[in-house]
């Protein structure tokens, strides 16, 4: 149907079967399906370096939550990995190098919240280098995390807008830096659940769609509430097969 990139995202990803089934989909989505583009967001915890060497080949970006570096706020967050005794900040660094070492484009994503809003992480961003760095300003879905059917609550995470730009001026300077506030970031994504809905989040929760494999690609997105033109305003098509891209490995 002409998709040309396809991002696996969670929860967590590699959490089944160690990254196994994972592994299997980039495979598939880059030698079956062909496409440009296949990309992963992870927390970087559950990553090993066999994986790289079983499946990196077949991916072309790894994008690793990171919303700060400081192990306390990262506490505070929720991103403390205590039971696994394994440090974020760590893993982080680890899985960059890993990305180095097997040509896959390394990436950061971070959220803005009331804990990390007035922190300053140009020296950390600068020192990773990531290709990209999505900075987003946190957003509420209700049933997801907010409402009373919440998995988890976040309303008291959340920034204002000028908390957000304010964020985003002290790392102008990063170059790598592309910022998505809530208006930007709501409707300009096209979201599947694991049935193959696409997911509306134009009501301000993921309403499905009819599952594509029932009804078609085609009827499946007039239910998608993808809105295109602030897709691409802020900056969704860009430079995403590492083929193309021109890195340092």
């Amino acid at each position: 149907s002409g998709m040309e990139k396809v991002n696996f995202a969670g929860g967590e990803p590699f959490i089944v079967k160690r990254g196994a089934y994972l592994g299997e989909l980039v495979r598939f989505c880059k030698e079956d399906l062909q496409l440009p583009s296949v990309t992963v967001v992870s927390n970087g915890s559950l990553i090993t370096e066999k994986w790289f060497e079983k499946y990196g080949k077949y991916l072309d970006i790894l994008a690793v939550s990171c919303d700060s570096f400081d192990p306390e706020t990262n506490r505070l967050i929720g991103r403390c990995q205590n039971s696994t005794k394994k440090d974020h900040l760590e893993s982080l660094y680890r899985v960059r190098d890993w990305c180095q070492k097997y040509e896959v484009a390394f990436k950061i994503n971070t959220v803005v919240n009331v804990h990390n809003k007035n922190e300053d992480m140009n020296a950390y961003i600068s020192e990773l280098g990531p290709c990209r760095w999505k900075v987003f300003q946190c957003l509420l879905i209700g049933g997801e995390n907010a409402g009373k059917d919440a998995i988890r609550n976040a309303e008291g995470m959340v920034v204002t807008s000028q908390e957000f730009k304010d964020f985003c001026e002290r790392h102008k300077n990063i170059t790598s830096l592309v910022p998505e506030s809530n208006e930007q970031m709501k409707d300009s994504y096209l979201i599947l659940d694991e049935y193959m809905r696409f997911l509306d989040c134009t009501r301000g929760s993921k309403d499905p769609s009819r599952s594509l494999l029932d009804v078609g690609v085609k009827n499946a997105l007039k239910f998608s509430g993808f809105d295109e033109k602030m897709f691409l305003k802020r900056g969704g098509k860009y430079t995403w097969s590492k083929a193309d891209m021109k890195l340092d490995w």
